[in-house]
């Protein structure tokens, strides 16, 4: 009997998926390693990898470079805040997904369907149009962090009034939540339409090539300017991951475990509110990596969160430099939005899980 218990307790428990968690982390981290030399070398101009190991090698060892200076002015000041900016904002929109869906116990969530999204999106456009004008103090006190800060606000002002809807007696009915996030949306979304009716020819350029999604313009500055919003909502990770694995067993059971159901809520949207309203405010809509990213991590390494919500932030970074790789170089010297590629890629992956396993319990 006791040799039994022993072997039993020296075995992993049926359905642990700890080994394959931590090894999915560790081939997410190379595949970002990989993903940003990549974005470091890619594009019109001949910075190739073996001018990048030359770049790392003089910095790192002997001081001097050996790159010509157009050469390190194209790598320093053009691909490494872009590489930095695309690290970012990937990790907050695989973040947000995967915390949407462990928030809504849903696998399709994102933050778009409580409005998160159309909030960032409206208070980001109101920002470019009345930026130069109505908003010009706030935008002068502001600086860089003007945009990103609009976007937050946006974002949170959504999102509060959403819970305020779908809250009554201390409790949220995520199926109010989410049938306000609609019609909330509905309302940013005809308001984002009358500033855009508004904006003038500057403007409109300005929010069109916004409205599809890229990395370009990047610099320190923007990366600065979103990166205490990501960082924070990373280091909230370890704290929200054993409420959220509990959360799927229902509010009640989560709550009869020691999880304050309702604080961890309005924690999680307003982590998300910032990660996803910052990562629109300098990116634009870029759509499907909240959702995919997230949902085939849980397929391959199971729904607990403490794999989940890291590995959504490696992946969602990866995906998002990858992508906007691609975006660089396949029309070069042009360059497509890069929310054209995460469509191009996201749409033809989603189908696929709708119609192979990955899709049964979505649409029953």
């Amino acid at each position: 009997m006791s040799i039994a218990i022993d072997i039993a307790q020296q075995q992993p428990a049926r359905g642990d998926r700890s080994q394959q968690g931590a090894l999915a982390l560790a081939l997410l981290s190379a595949l970002l390693v990989a993903a940003c030399l990549i974005s470091l070398t890619s594009g019109p101009t001949g910075v190739g990898l073996r001018d990048l190991m030359s770049y790392l090698a003089g910095s790192l060892l002997s001081g001097h470079q050996t790159l010509s200076k157009q050469d390190l002015i194209v790598l320093e000041a053009v691909r490494l805040p872009r590489t930095l900016l695309g690290l970012l904002v990937g990790a907050g929109l695989g973040l947000s997904g995967a915390m949407m869906q462990g928030l809504f116990r849903n696998p399709l969530a994102d933050p778009g369907i409580v409005g998160v999204t159309s909030g960032a999106s409206l208070a980001a456009v109101a920002a470019i149009v009345l930026g130069p004008t109505l908003l010009l103090p706030l935008q002068t006190a502001l600086g860089a962090q003007f945009l990103p800060l609009m976007a937050f606000a946006g974002a949170l002002i959504n999102t509060g009034m959403l819970y305020r809807i779908a809250t009554r007696g201390g409790q949220t009915s995520t199926v109010a939540l989410v049938l306000s996030g609609i019609a909330i949306g509905a309302l940013t979304m005809a308001a984002t339409g009358l500033l855009i009716f508004l904006a003038d020819d500057r403007a409109l350029r300005d929010i069109t090539f916004w409205s599809l999604g890229s990395l370009g313009g990047a610099t320190y500055g923007k990366a600065l300017s979103i990166a205490p919003f990501i960082l924070a909502a990373l280091a909230l990770l370890p704290f929200l991951a054993r409420g959220l694995d509990a959360l799927v067993l229902g509010d009640a059971a989560a709550f009869h475990m020691g999880i304050p159901v309702e604080r961890l809520k309005r924690i999680s949207v307003l982590v998300v509110a910032g990660a996803c309203g910052a990562s629109v405010a300098v990116a634009g809509s870029i759509a499907f990596v909240g959702i995919i990213v997230p949902h085939l991590l849980r397929l391959a390494i199971g729904p607990s969160h403490r794999f989940l919500l890291p590995g959504a932030a490696l992946g969602g970074a990866s995906l998002l430099l990858l992508a906007d790789s691609i975006a660089r170089t396949v029309a070069a010297p042009a360059e497509l939005p890069i929310g054209i590629i995460t469509a191009l890629i996201g749409a033809p992956v989603f189908l696929l899980l709708l119609l192979g396993r990955g899709g049964r319990g979505l649409i029953d």
